[in-house]
């Protein structure tokens, strides 16, 4: 046959065929389980927002398409071996760049991490380190976490709603699946122990995908992806599929019409109010203040009136409490003084009588004495003696003590005193205590101290106490006591500080010192009195008694007296 009579034949024949048999349908593939986004309705049809999407391309492209939906994992091979021309949906990553061709990204897909409702509460993908993740097979999260060495054991499975069934059932630990199907999945599905605990571990880029080198085809979907965008229908299928997962935007034209519909007027009602306010809130400020005049005035005067009964209860049961220690005081005393008097007796008489008794003993042996044997008897004798002397003391002492607290300020303390010689005799007093309690004992007198006017054997007896108590303080011979006198040029008064290593004194227990019979060392023989007749002696010679003691720092005691004044020198 001529070759001409054979081309028109094939002109003709093709002439004869459809338009649409001249066309090639592209093959698209999807996720068959990946709600909203695509998936297969209940008559099997698929749907979803790629669906919807491609859909449109096609129609204003001039393009035919047919949708094919399978696991992701199928579909990804089936484009690798040209079963698809094209995935409608697939994260964009550098690895996948090496074997497929993408578009512009048409949405961005949000993953997360979900968890059952007992289950540890974790905060990022770190934290998944030698856990069970379920994950669908071939996802881009799938290829993350295997590049980046993940220790953990992973379930795969075909589809992230298995995924997400398999942690409902407890067969995984968490599960990785982006978070608008994974919450699209729990709701359908009624997974109600499953929740998001972290909700946005990686973002990614949600593009067409094709088989490296077909450019043509990943150009039209991109020339058609933006038209529909140019028109509104992309906004409009957006919204339809994932607009309702989202907060509703507001444009301005909008926000100006309602502010002007709204908010205008109640700015203005609010501007009268604000001026009603500030006129009622001067007024307002001005009552309260002299409200708050009048009630600070009443309490300063409630105060003063309850410190003034205080004072007048206090001072009737001091007196009452002095002529009681003085009665007490006195009717001891004979007692003691005889105690005192006759045990220095007993103790020499034992001392000459204990000659013959050790002759008598080397002679003839043990024999009983007092109905003990006098080898027992001739070394507690002597103890019980001392003991009972000792007693003696103790007791004359504490009455001495009630002698000075009953005593009304009868004493003249009208003398001109040397601070440095009081202290100085203090420590000369007190020499053995000193020695027995430490062996860092400090002292420095200020140079050129002003005189003070009062009685030195009074705070001789100050100091004494004072003294005595910083020895009983250290629990060891190690610590040390240290006594300062200065002159406070400011105050017009000299100072005596007298500062120990010691265990200190309890917050609790600093404003209750110089309280009458108050005591930490009841058992040890204190009478709670020492104190307290040094701080009445302070403050009968005008002065004050302070106490500093913070934890774990010992204890200052720091004793101030009013100076003489160059008149009073001079006079």
């Amino acid at each position: 046959m001529p070759r001409p009579v054979m081309l028109i034949l094939l002109l003709f024949c093709c002439l004869l065929l459809p338009v649409s048999a001249l066309a090639k349908t592209i093959i698209v593939g999807g996720d068959r389980d990946y709600p909203p986004y695509e998936f297969l309705d209940a008559n099997g049809k698929p749907a979803g927002y790629n669906i919807d999407l491609t859909r449109a391309i096609a129609e204003v492209m001039g393009m035919q398409v047919e949708f094919r939906l399978g696991t992701w994992s199928e579909m990804r091979n089936a484009l690798q071996t040209g079963k698809v021309d094209l995935l409608q949906g697939m994260s964009w990553s550098a690895t996948r760049t090496m074997e497929v061709d993408f578009s512009v990204p048409h949405t961005i897909v949000n993953h997360a991490i979900f968890a059952r409702n007992d289950s540890p509460m974790i905060n990022s993908l770190d934290e998944l380190e030698g856990k069970t993740v379920a994950l669908h097979r071939g996802g881009v999260m799938h290829d993350y976490l295997v590049k980046n060495g993940f220790t953990g054991r992973l379930s795969l499975t075909d589809t992230p709603a298995d995924a997400l069934r398999l942690l409902a059932a407890g067969q995984t630990d968490f599960a990785v699946v982006a978070i608008v199907p994974g919450m699209y999945i729990i709701r359908e599905s009624k997974l109600n122990n499953l929740l998001p605990v972290v909700r946005n571990v990686a973002t990614h880029r949600y593009c067409y995908a094709v088989y490296k080198g077909n450019e043509e085809l990943i150009s039209r979907f991109n020339e058609g992806l933006a038209i529909l965008k140019k028109t509104g229908q992309y906004q409009t299928i957006y919204n339809k599929w994932l607009g309702v997962l989202e907060p509703a935007q507001v444009d301005l034209r909008t926000i100006a019409r309602h502010a002007a519909v709204v908010v205008v007027p109640l700015v203005l009602l609010l501007g009268g109010f604000a001026l009603w306010s500030r006129t009622l809130h001067r007024q307002v400020a001005l009552r309260t203040a002299d409200l708050t005049r009048e009630v600070a005035e009443r309490r300063h005067a409630e105060e003063e009136l309850r410190l003034h009964q205080q004072q007048l209860v206090q001072a009737d049961k001091m007196a009452a409490l002095g002529v009681l220690v003085s009665g007490v005081a006195h009717e001891i005393n004979n007692p003691t003084g005889l105690i005192l008097l006759e045990v220095p007796m007993l103790k020499r008489f034992y001392a000459d009588a204990s000659r013959v008794l050790e002759q008598y003993y080397r002679e003839n042996g043990d024999f009983t004495c007092g109905g003990l044997p006098y080898s027992r008897m001739r070394e507690e004798l002597p103890r019980s003696l001392e003991k009972l002397h000792d007693s003696g003391k103790r007791i004359k002492r504490i009455v001495d003590d009630l002698k000075d607290f009953a005593r009304q300020g009868g004493s003249a303390c009208n003398e001109a005193v040397d601070l440095n010689a009081v202290a100085q005799a203090a420590v000369r007093l007190v020499e053995p205590s000193i020695r027995k309690a430490t062996t860092r004992f400090s002292t420095s007198y200020g140079e050129q101290l002003p005189l003070f006017r009062g009685n030195a054997q009074r705070i001789e007896q100050v100091l004494v106490n004072l003294i005595l108590n910083a020895c009983q303080a250290l629990p060891d011979r190690e610590r040390a006591i240290e006594l300062t006198t200065s002159h406070d040029l400011s105050r017009k008064s000299v100072v005596l500080r007298i500062r120990d290593e010691g265990s200190g004194i309890s917050p609790e227990n600093i404003s209750r010192l110089t309280d009458p019979f108050f005591t930490t060392k009841r058992d040890s023989g204190g009478t709670g009195l020492g104190l307290s007749v040094s701080a009445g002696i302070a403050k009968e010679h005008g002065g004050t008694l302070a106490f500093e003691s913070p934890p774990g720092c010992g204890t200052t005691v720091t004793l101030t007296l009013p100076a003489k004044t160059t008149t009073e020198t001079s006079s």
